[in-house]
Order: C-alpha cells, then sequence, then structure tokens
C-alpha cells in the first residue's frame, strides 16, 4: 500500500509524457486523475495506522543495492504518515489551481508537478538514509524548473538562487551520510552482529563521540535550516515565492518547507542526542531571532505575495522553537504547526494567484474596498488568515498553542520573546485585510472585478474545511503523532542521561 502511494505520482508522470503535446485538456485529466488517485489511495494509511502498535508501521523493507548496503525501505510513524498526507490532500488542489495560471508548456509543467509528489512521499516515507537523502535530492530539480520556467520575469535569478542555497546546504549532508556509514561499517567489521547498511535502527546502533555528533549535526543541521528556512538562511524564499507561479509557490509553502522540520525530527535529535543538546540555546535565539526579524520585514512589504512569503519564514521560525523545546507538547506542536502552516500558507497563495489573475498585480496600493466586489472571495481570504494568525477554533491556534506551552517549560523567557511574533503576525495579516477588502474602491479597475467561480470554490472549499475541522477536533491528529513524539524524547532524554 505504501510504495502504490509512492510511485503512483510517478507513474502519472510516465503517463503523461504518452500523451501528445497539444491535447491540453487531457493532460490536465491525467494529471489530476492521478493526484486524486494518490489522495484516495493514501487515506487508508491514516485508518490502517494503529497508534498503540508499533511505532513505525505498513512498512516494506528490500534490499535495493546490497553490495553497497542500500536498501529499499519505507513506513510510516504518525509523523511522516501526517506529513504524507498533507501532500496527497494538497497536490489535487495545486492541479486545479493550475488550470489558469500555467498558460504554456502543460505537459512539461505537470510532469515535473507528479515526479516532486513522488519525491516528496518519498522523502517522508524513506526509512533509509541514503534513501531519503536521493529523495531529499531529486525534489531540488522539478522545483528548480518550475521557477525557472513558469515564474515571474526574475526567475532565472529566483531559481539559481533556490537551487544554489540548497545545494549547498545538502553536500556537507551527504559526507556526513557517507562517514555514518563508513563509521557503521568498521564497527561491523569488528563485531559480526552489527548490521552494516544506511536503515535509521542499524545507524541508531552508532557510537559516536561528542566531536563527531557535531559534525555530523553541523552538517545535517545546515540542510535542514536551509528548507525550513531558518534565519540566517532564509533569504532564498521570499525571491523563490514571489517569482514563482502560484502552484509553485502553494507546493513550496504547502509541502516543501516541511522538509527541513521533518528532519530534525527524524535524523538530527535521534542520531545526534549531545550535539543537539548543546545546540539548543543556539538555535532557540536564532529561531526567535527569525520569527520576530521576518514578521518586522512583513509589515513594511509592499508587495502581498513577498508578504506571505516572510510569514512563512516567521511561522517556520515557531516550528523549531516546538522541535527544540526537546519534549513532547513542543514536538507536537511544531508537528501540527507544520500541518497547520501548509493549509492556510498554501490557501494565502492561491488566493492571492486567484486575484493576480484578474488584475495583474499585487501591490497593495491598486487594492481596496474589493469586498464589495468579490464578497465570496473576501470570506475564504478572512477565514484563512484567521487561521494563519492563530485564532481559536482554527487550525493555528493549536499549533501555536502547544509550541508556546512546550516552549515555556523549556525557556520563559524565550516563549515570551516569540510570542511577539505572533502579534506582529496578527498586526500585518490583519493590515493586509483591511487594506485589500475594506475602505473605498479608489482604483478603477477594482470596479470591473468579477467573484470567485465554482472552480475556484471548488479548489478553497477543502482548505477552508480542513482548517476548522483541525480547529475544532484536533484529537484525531494529535492522537495519531503522539506516540511518535514521545518516542523522539524519550530516546533524546535517555541518550542525554547516559
Amino acid at each position: 500500500m505504501l510504495s502504490c502511494v509512492l510511485f503512483l505520482p510517478m507513474v502519472g508522470a510516465l503517463a503523461l509524457l504518452a500523451i501528445d503535446r497539444s491535447k491540453e485538456r487531457l493532460i490536465k485529466k491525467v494529471a489530476f486523475g492521478f493526484t486524486l488517485a494518490t489522495f484516495f489511495a493514501s487515506v487508508p494509511l491514516y485508518f490502517e495506522y494503529d497508534a498503540g502498535g508499533a511505532l513505525f508501521q505498513l512498512g516494506q523493507d528490500c534490499d535495493w543495492i546490497p553490495s553497497l548496503g542500500i536498501r529499499y525501505s519505507v513506513a510510516v510513524d504518525g509523523i511522516s504518515l501526517l506529513l504524507a498526507l498533507l501532500v496527497t490532500f494538497m497536490m489535487p488542489i495545486v492541479v486545479i489551481g493550475s488550470v489558469k495560471s500555467i498558460t504554456n508548456k502543460h505537459r512539461d509543467f505537470y510532469v515535473l508537478l507528479l515526479l516532486l509528489e513522488g519525491f516528496m512521499l518519498g522523502a517522508f516515507l524513506a526509512r533509509d538514509l541514503f534513501l531519503f537523502y536521493m529523495f531529499w535530492e531529486l525534489m531540488v530539480v522539478p522545483m528548480y524548473f518550475i521557477i525557472g520556467v513558469w515564474g515571474g520575469k526574475p526567475r532565472i535569478y529566483a531559481a539559481t538562487k533556490f537551487f544554489i542555497y540548497t545545494l549547498f546546504g545538502s553536500l556537507p549532508m551527504l559526507l556526513a551520510v557517507l562517514y555514518l556509514f563508513f563509521k557503521l561499517k568498521s564497527q561491523g567489521a569488528a563485531d559480526p552482529e552489527v548490521e552494516v547498511s544506511y536503515s535509521l535502527d542499524a545507524l541508531g546502533q552508532l557510537s559516536l563521540s561528542l566531536k563527531e555528533q557535531w559534525m555530523c549535526f553541523l552538517a545535517f543541521g545546515l540542510s535542514f535550516a536551509v528548507k525550513v528556512p531558518m534565519f540566517p538562511f532564509h533569504t532564498w524564499l521570499p525571491d523563490a515565492h514571489t517569482e514563482a507561479p502560484t502552484p509553485g509557490s502553494v507546493v513550496l509553502a504547502g509541502v516543501l518547507l516541511k522538509m527541513g522540520g521533518y528532519g530534525f525530527l527524524r535524523f538530527a535529535i535521534p542520531l545526534f542526542p549531545l550535539a543537539v543538546q548543546q545546540a539548543a540555546p543556539t538555535i532557540y535565539f536564532l529561531a526567535v531571532f527569525g520569527v520576530i526579524y521576518a514578521a518586522l520585514v512583513a509589515l513594511v512589504q509592499t508587495d502581498v505575495k513577498r508578504l506571505i512569503a516572510y510569514s512563512s519564514v516567521s511561522h517556520m521560525g515557531l516550528v523549531v522553537l516546538g522541535i527544540f523545546a526537546l519534549n513532547s507538547d513542543g514536538v507536537r506542536g511544531a508537528v501540527y504547526q507544520m500541518l497547520a502552516h501548509g493549509l492556510t500558507t498554501g490557501g494565502l497563495f492561491l488566493l492571492i494567484g486567484m486575484i493576480y489573475e484578474r488584475r495583474h498585480t499585487r501591490e497593495f496600493s491598486e487594492f481596496g474596498g474589493i469586498a464589495k466586489k468579490m464578497p465570496v472571495f473576501a470570506t475564504f481570504f478572512i477565514i484563512v488568515t484567521l487561521g494563519s494568525i492563530g485564532m481559536p477554533g482554527l487550525n493555528g491556534f493549536v499549533g501555536e498553542y502547544l509550541i508556546f506551552f512546550g516552549t515555556f517549560q523549556a525557556s520563559p523567557v524565550t516563549a515570551i520573546f516569540a510570542v511577539t511574533g505572533v502579534v506582529l503576525g496578527a498586526w500585518y495579516m490583519l493590515a493586509t485585510v483591511r487594506k485589500i477588502f475594506f475602505g473605498e474602491i479608489t482604483v478603477e479597475a477594482n470596479n470591473h472585478l468579477v467573484d470567485i467561480d465554482t472552480r475556484e470554490i471548488i479548489v478553497l472549499a477543502p482548505l477552508v474545511l480542513m482548517i476548522i475541522l483541525m480547529g475544532v477536533m484536533p484529537k484525531p491528529f494529535i492522537q495519531k503523532l503522539e506516540p511518535s513524539a514521545q518516542a523522539i524524547v524519550h530516546r533524546y532524554d535517555a541518550a542525554v542521561e547516559k
């Protein structure tokens, strides 16, 4: 079942290559069909996964390249399960939302989009470190072309910057991966009972000195920090978001940014606990600084899409805080916030794309009073915005509450400073709503705006329903991820106490 979910989008990409480029409608239908089929194939995973059973379930494990110790090993725990479901939930929405924004080279675009979905799922499902790294690197290629071919005018600059930052962060991780393998191999030579492979279970047997843990943590942490993105490695994100086409921005904000947080939880904390313990105060400082700094920069933006990009930096800083609180509440909050951020920020980019298709501008000065002309659009925008700023009853509140609860246990001063970023977030997001929707219409072109159509409502409705559902019924989600969060914290505590 898990392999079916993983490879179905890639099969879809191959199917699209068999269709003539001129058949645009067929290409879109096939792309949507495969993303929808992947979602329906992934839903049973939620019900099959038993939160009271083994930590990793529904897996498949077999030799891939035995001579190099590389295995095809996939499985889910509560964290990877929910993040994989986020991918499969978002991708059909992205395909429907791209109908008007992608106007050329349709087949190429949807092939890349389906490949990207498969690579993202692979990174979340991999239990073999080499397999994870392979998918981690492959994700960069489709996104590079999506930004560079279908983006705005400075798209080449934005795509190149994204590629260089990601590559710069990932190469040290490759060296660290190889170091861990050869370290394990040397241990295996002395002890035949030691399994020599890249599997997380095998690597968990490693006995690393503090120096070795620091070396590997810095290599892994740099790659994950770039992907989060964490201050000061965040500067690629505003350019990539602003210049990417709407579907690219939605995937980037909705899913790709979660890879860094997931990497910290899955690899950095379990494998290098002593280095994590010593690095936590510095990471706390950088995360809080990033939360406040990005919020202040967002306040002065004139381009609404760039504002949403900086809000992502601020929100993901909160996720890092929750992770490095290193307690169950913080980890649960971080994962929940990743899910909530994927829905709300992905929704905001879709909404901005809809208004851009009508006005071909994203400048605040070009709007004002458009709620009178687009009341349905305004309603959707306001609900998603309230979810983004953490309004009680919507998804953003649950994650933020748990993050602050966990952070306060670890460092009350840090929690107090971090709250500043949430207050600033409410300020700039509510100011955005006021500037775009309320007041008098001062730009003549806004008098001719037409409200969103049925297709656009179909795109937004599932997002809004999930935003509300996660706000009023968090238990079905927290119940699945709770054992995984506790296992990460217990393993960290046990390693530190030795």
